[in-house]
């Protein structure tokens, strides 16, 4: 019986769908398959190569040939081969190849390239070593005068007198990373490096290697290179959205931080390492624990210290403070003279929530400065038009109907547990292991919502 499926469609969806690049050329070095994956790495359209010639499309120099055409003409495989080469569009592009010709009754008729994209490893690493060259905050560049921002700062300088973990829980935009460069420099770690690498950025076939370093020969392309933890000896290394990281390297990185011991990716050889770990999250640790984002084990390592930084929304008497400050950074940027924000402008800033924090702010402040001319003070005018159009008579009338005073739900949740728990712990005359059998929850996560909350114990 015939089956009834085309073969020839089942396997081209089948290259397509594989996680290497996989470019085929005729004899003439035209392009007769290019599979997804491949056109991703090259960023290019398939269409823009398929049924061209190979050296129409790429560039190569210098020293550089194309791993697929010398494996056409010699009919030799090339073997595992790091390829740097430009497309089209002059964007430069690194490949680990393996070419291979392809023979019909002896002839060869077509030629085959399997390919790894490295080119994102190369710049994620020449990116790290350009940025963590210097140091740039200190305790002195925090803005903000509010208690729960005096209470952060005065606990994150407690932290600078010894080398353990820290982990830092804050909303994106709040300024987690100037605390713990802040850390780094008024710790004896000064002198030291400090590395930063955001978890979130990196695929994880990528960042096992970027943490822990390389064997030449550990896998296709490999080479000895130092990870960020080698890189970070004798100093600090910050891991951004430390929850964004697998399970199982989770697990890897905890043997690290307990042996104090590295061993790279393909090596037998353990290194001694001397490193302080700050680590940071934009979400409750408990929560993720919970919805296993988050391994209980390397939660308790890293949060030997555990710094919480309130959301912009909770401390809007430092907003003049930090506007002052952002005033102050574009005049010199800009070459301007604003000294002040009007009344109206000012309401405004105060009555936005802020999802984005200081971040945010800064770039209303910027974005006012930008639409501004001769003009010395910040008016409702100039602000970016989000604002305008979002508390205007108007824009509110146009906002489903709702009260002004209404909050999101999740601040309104907080609001609402935080006032439970200070109604349950003064029953329990602050108590905090009665309160948290009233409350039907471990001491610890107590603990945890008195410092969110900065509540008293």
């Amino acid at each position: 019986m015939k089956a009834n499926f085309d073969m020839e469609k089942i396997y081209e969806k089948i290259l397509h769908e594989v996680d290497v690049g996989i470019h085929i050329v005729n004899q003439k070095g035209e392009t007769i398959f290019y599979n997804q994956k491949m056109a991703e790495m090259e960023s290019m359209d398939r269409e823009e190569v398929l049924h061209k010639n190979i050296l129409d499309v790429f560039t190569f120099s210098g020293t550089q040939h194309s791993t697929l055409v010398r494996s056409l003409k010699t009919g030799k495989r090339t073997g595992q081969k790091k390829q740097t080469y430009l497309n089209n569009r002059g964007k430069e592009i690194t490949t680990i190849n393996e070419s291979f010709p392809i023979r019909q009754n002896g002839k060869i008729v077509a030629a085959a390239e399997i390919a790894k994209d490295v080119t994102q490893l190369e710049r994620v690493i020449k990116e790290n070593v350009f940025r963590n060259r210097t140091v740039k905050y200190t305790f002195d560049q925090i803005i903000g005068e509010s208690c729960s921002m005096k209470t952060v700062i005065e606990e994150a300088k407690r932290a600078t007198r010894t080398s353990s973990s820290v982990l830092i829980i804050g909303e994106t935009g709040t300024g987690k990373e100037l605390f713990a460069e802040s850390i780094h420099n008024g710790s004896v770690r000064a002198n030291g490096p400090f590395i930063s690498q955001n978890c979130a950025a990196i695929p994880e076939d990528l960042m096992e290697g970027l943490l822990f370093g390389t064997r030449k020969g550990a896998f296709t392309g490999a080479v000895d290179r130092p990870g960020l933890f080698e890189q970070a000896d004798g100093g600090t290394l910050l891991l951004d959205e430390i929850n964004s990281l697998s399970y199982s390297l989770q697990a890897k990185l905890l043997r690290v931080i307990q042996e104090k011991k590295i061993r790279r990716l393909g090596d037998t050889k353990e290194r001694n390492i001397d490193v302080r770990i700050i680590t940071t999250m934009n979400e409750d640790p408990l929560e993720a624990i919970q919805h296993r984002r988050l391994r209980q084990d390397l939660y308790y390592r890293l949060s030997v210290v555990t710094l919480w930084i309130p959301p912009l929304r909770e401390r809007k008497e430092d907003i003049p403070l930090l506007t002052r400050h952002f005033i102050a950074k574009y005049n010199k940027a800009f070459q301007m003279n604003v000294n002040s924000i009007s009344p109206e402008a000012q309401a405004i800033l105060f009555e936005h929530p802020w999802p984005g924090n200081v971040r945010e702010l800064e770039h209303a402040i910027e974005g006012a400065m930008n639409m501004m001319m001769d003009e010395e003070e910040i008016g409702l005018e100039n602000l970016p038009v989000p604002y305008r159009k979002m508390y205007s008579p108007k824009g509110k009338s146009e906002k489903f109907n709702f009260p002004a005073e209404r909050k999101p739900l999740k601040e309104k949740l907080a609001e609402m547990e935080k006032a439970y728990i200070e109604e349950v712990l003064a029953e329990n005359g602050y108590n905090v292991t009665r309160a948290a059998q009233t409350l039907g929850i471990s001491r610890q996560s107590l603990q945890y919502r008195l410092k969110k909350f900065a509540l008293k114990r």
